[in-house]
């Protein structure tokens, strides 16, 4: 077949080339491989016949890329005939060039390139401008080497809008791969010629000049009124791509304009109609308008709020334009038509469609959160729904009314009895949760409470975590109401929470419930038992700065999906982060909108950044200065022991020792924290210590301390960490050997810092051979003393049932550095210039690129705090103190210079034998 087709190419009349060319596309076409023919093919080129060349170029494209050489043979046609008198081919020409993507041939195009840019024909100029942008996707450096960017923007004022379109499309293709370059250099001269343009362009230009124009930033409201008022004929336009360009302009000028001007209210006016006719477009461009009207209504209302008709669904519209609709009615939802739209919901509450009549349900509710007037007429019609005994309608309303009872308390409470009947056909979680929030809020006006909330007790631990954790919650509440007759209740409820439980989450906040119970019951009160605040009105709207981001991509997929490209765009090209421009009135000049970036506060920022160490001080609204510590705690009652945990402290809430609790079983602590109850809570809440540090320090990568062929085929591997408060060293034990272990047991020698175990070695059950371990040993600082060299040495015993083995490792001393180790400045300053000079010892700190705040952060997190931040001389000093367990304090200053990756570390110290391993610690930190 090949071969009767290279005898047809070679023929000599015209028609048989043109139909073997015909014949050769067609197989390509079906993706046979007809690449052998390139050189007979390529021949038929030297013709004059339009049709033949537009085939033959059309193989070229194809097969250029895998015939590199061969296709530098086309080379000299295409030069020829981007000379050629017929506008049409000097066009086809520059097109084909552009995509023939070899390396070899670019710099061969670039001469007939140029020609054409310059070309009297627009059609020809049109052409040329977009290859330039595939040129600059092959080879960026050429072409800017070669001048093309400049006529490109030379372009821009060309008499044929058709021209300026393409141009504005190239460089905008070519300005998104090069976010830094000011290509599209705009300004007022330019833009008129984009507007002037912008009428008589086909389609796709306009959509490429009215996304161009939603980059530019008007120097004053004047300025932006003018290119609003020449955008709005678009509105009108057929195609609804141009429709929402033309919008997404207009939304991003209207922030310029003043909302008292005549011109704002039209314009809103002018918004509504093409808003309105986009959605009687086929289900699919529907959805795209839905989407981007959803965005336009959350951030101005007022322009479809007497609109709210349309939005109202018809019988056939597809689930997801249904969906939709329903959100962008409760947004516009308001006294004024309040009524119209319950009425509607209703309606859909008795569709078929299980996802729709859920959603409508809960829009009701939203409603009744929104509009107050309504709240009353919402609840009955939900109570109407609620009859109708529908499983997933229940469902949906009682998830609805928990959050009406949030906004409106003491008002509709009348309706808890109709709730309880449904209970047994909760089957989803979050209807179960609503409803266990439901009995617990208002246990004291239930009679039958306790009873509710057992029978969902019985099969806790088949329940989600969100249901375990408001049950957990509502039983506690309901304790703290009726003590009394719900003791056994909140034992049996705290014991599966803590015992049974291995979500930390529900585990965790048993043991604080456990702890507020025993210590404090008053407190207790308070904290369970707290005035709620109220919901807001709109909890699903898109956060401020990302709706006005969104606002400049209407009309693009970042506006269907509502997330910023960066979130769903591959690699980072093109993702430049676009913000609207400053409302005006405000302080900024409308001059300078980049003065200040909104939302950043231009006031002085503090010597030091509170970082996420100190977000625990903030909470517990501490001042960032030394830490305060809480109210003073009965160390009794922190370290209680495992016995009492609940014991005794509930007396004064069941007044007067009204039965006793059950002493909370031994084995309460979860079995990995591996320390007696008393020290492990102690420990895990800090409540005696200073303000705990919630990022944790640096903990290093565990490393192996006992090989096995030293251990009788244990293994022994491990590191240190300190977080809030309490140092522990994390151990893995792998037994190597045939035989099981157990019977493990650990001691250390005397040290410099007194570290011991504050706990045995628990392994709970033998270990099998070729298993693994982890344990987490708690240690303290009250061991005894000895100083070791090098100082933090640490040696270790470990004994098992087949023999006792040593080892000795390194500890880092920044496990060591306490929580309150942050001197007043005044202090440091007097014990800086107390401490002599000669203990002063300097380090330096090699191939760190962080800057000042990223170090100060880093340190932080390990308890190392900067007092004060001076730049002196271009470089950046930190003053830092730190204090270790046995209250030594060190107190440091960095150097920080910001093109130098090596820091100067000063250290002053009482006991200077210690700056060399806090040095070793900086080291440690800063590098990982």
């Amino acid at each position: 077949e090949i071969f009767e087709l290279k005898a047809e190419l070679n023929s000599d009349k015209k028609e048989k080339k043109k139909e073997a060319v015909k014949k050769v596309i067609a197989s390509m076409t079906v993706g046979k491989d007809v690449s052998a023919l390139f050189p007979d093919v390529v021949n038929c080129m030297q013709t004059d016949n339009l049709e033949l060349k537009k085939l033959v170029y059309l193989y070229l494209m194809n097969y250029a890329k895998s015939q590199p050489d061969m296709a530098i043979m086309a080379v000299n046609t295409f030069v020829k005939d981007c000379e050629d008198p017929n506008p049409l081919i000097r066009a086809l020409a520059v097109r084909t060039m552009g995509c023939i993507r070899v390396d070899k041939i670019t710099e061969y195009l670039c001469e007939p390139l140029r020609k054409c840019l310059k070309d009297e024909d627009p059609y020809v100029r049109k052409t040329a401008a977009v290859c330039v942008a595939k040129l600059h996707d092959i080879n960026a450096q050429l072409v800017e080497d070669q001048g093309f960017l400049d006529t490109l923007k030379d372009l821009i004022s060309d008499s044929n809008p058709m021209v300026v379109a393409n141009a504005v499309a190239a460089l905008s293709e070519i300005a998104e791969s090069h976010p830094s370059s000011n290509l599209l250099d705009l300004n007022p001269q330019s833009i008129n010629k984009l507007l002037t343009a912008l009428n008589e362009c086909t389609e796709w230009g306009q959509i490429f000049i009215l996304d161009c124009l939603a980059n530019y930033m008007p120097k004053d409201d004047r300025e932006a009124q003018s290119i609003c008022e020449r955008v709005t004929p678009r509105l009108s336009h057929a195609n609804s791509a141009v429709v929402l360009s033309a919008v997404k302009v207009l939304m991003k000028f209207m922030e310029m304009l003043s909302k008292d001007l005549d011109y704002y209210g039209t314009l809103l006016k002018k918004l509504a109609p093409p808003l309105v006719t986009l959605l009687s477009a086929e289900p699919e461009l529907q959805y795209v308008a839905l989407r981007n009207i959803n965005l336009i209504v959350q951030k101005r209302p007022e322009i479809l709020k007497h609109e709210m008709k349309v939005f109202f669904v018809k019988y056939n519209d597809p689930i997801y334009v249904k969906l939709e609709k329903l959100d962008i009615m409760i947004r516009l939802a308001s006294q004024a038509n309040i009524a119209q739209v319950l009425a509607e919901l209703k309606e859909y509450a008795t569709e078929v469609d299980v996802d729709f009549v859920r959603k409508a349900v809960r829009a009701i509710g939203r409603c009744a959160i929104k509009v107050e007037q309504s709240a009353e007429r919402c609840v009955s019609t939900l109570l109407d729904l609620i009859q109708t005994k529908v499983n997933y309608v229940v469902q949906e309303a009682i998830v609805v009314i928990k959050d009406i009872f949030r906004k409106y308390p003491n008002k509709y409470e009348s309706v808890i009895a109709t709730l309880c009947e449904n209970l047994d056909s909760l089957d989803e979680p979050e209807a179960r949760a609503a409803m266990i929030w439901i009995v617990g809020e208002y246990a004291e006006r239930i009679d039958n409470a306790d009873e509710l909330l057992e029978s969902f007790l019985e099969g806790f631990h088949d329940e989600s975590t969100q249901v375990q954790l408001q049950l957990l919650t509502a039983i506690v509440k309901l304790f703290l109401k009726k003590p009394t007759e719900t003791q056994e209740l909140v034992q049996q409820v705290l014991s599966l929470a803590t015992q049974d439980s291995d979500n930390p989450d529900l585990r965790d906040r048993g043991y604080i419930y456990w702890r507020l119970l025993s210590t404090d019951p008053v407190a207790a009160k308070e904290v369970v038992l707290a005035e709620k605040p109220l919901i807001s009105e709109e909890t699903d709207l898109i956060e401020p700065t990302l709706l006005d981001e969104l606002i400049c991509y209407i009309g693009t997929l970042a506006s269907v999906y509502h997330k910023p490209p960066s979130a769903f765009v591959e690699g980072s090209r093109g993702v430049v982060h676009k913000s609207l421009p400053p409302r005006t009135g405000s302080s900024e000049s409308a001059e300078s909108p980049d003065t200040a970036p909104s939302g950043v506060q231009a006031a002085e920022q503090p010597a030091v950044i509170p970082t996420q160490g100190d977000l625990l001080g903030d909470l517990l609204n501490l001042d960032l200065g030394p830490p305060v510590s809480g109210p003073p705690v009965a160390t009794s009652s922190v370290q209680m022991g495992a016995v009492d945990l609940l014991g005794g402290g509930l007396d004064s809430l069941m007044g007067g020792g009204g039965g006793s609790f059950a002493p909370a079983p031994s084995t309460a602590m979860p079995a990995n924290l591996g320390a007696p109850l008393g020290s492990g809570l102690g420990d895990l809440f800090d409540l005696t210590g200073g303000v705990g540090t919630l990022s944790g320090s640096y903990v290093a990568p565990k490393t192996v301390w006992l090989p096995a062929m030293k251990a009788k085929g244990l293994e022994i591997s491990g590191t240190f960490s300190r977080q809030v408060g309490s140092i522990s060293m994390d151990l893995v034990l792998t037994n190597k050997a045939l035989q099981v272990m157990s019977d493990f047991a650990i001691q250390f020698n005397r040290n410099s810092f007194g570290l011991a175990p504050a706990a045995p070695l628990q392994v709970h059950a033998p270990l099998a051979p070729n298993q693994s371990v982890e344990i987490s040993l708690p240690l303290n600082t009250v061991g005894s003393v000895m100083k070791m060299d090098p100082l933090n040495n640490l040696q270790v015993a470990v004994k098992n049932n087949i023999d006792v083995f040593y080892f000795s490792t390194l500890y880092p001393l920044h496990i060591l550095f306490v929580e309150d180790g942050k001197m007043e400045r005044q202090m440091f300053l007097a014990t800086w210039k107390d401490i002599p000079n000669e203990n002063e010892a300097q380090f330096q700190i090699k191939d760190c690129s962080l800057n000042a705040d990223a170090v100060s952060s880093k340190l932080q997190g390990s308890n190392i705090f900067t007092i004060a931040k001076r730049n002196v001389e271009g470089q950046d000093m930190l003053y830092q103190s730190l204090k270790l367990t046995n209250g030594i304090w060190v107190l440091a200053e960095l150097r920080i210079q910001p093109s130098n990756p090596s820091f100067t570390l000063s250290l002053k110290c009482r006991a200077p034998e210690v700056s060399q391993y806090v040095y070793q610690a900086y080291e440690t930190i800063l590098k990982n």
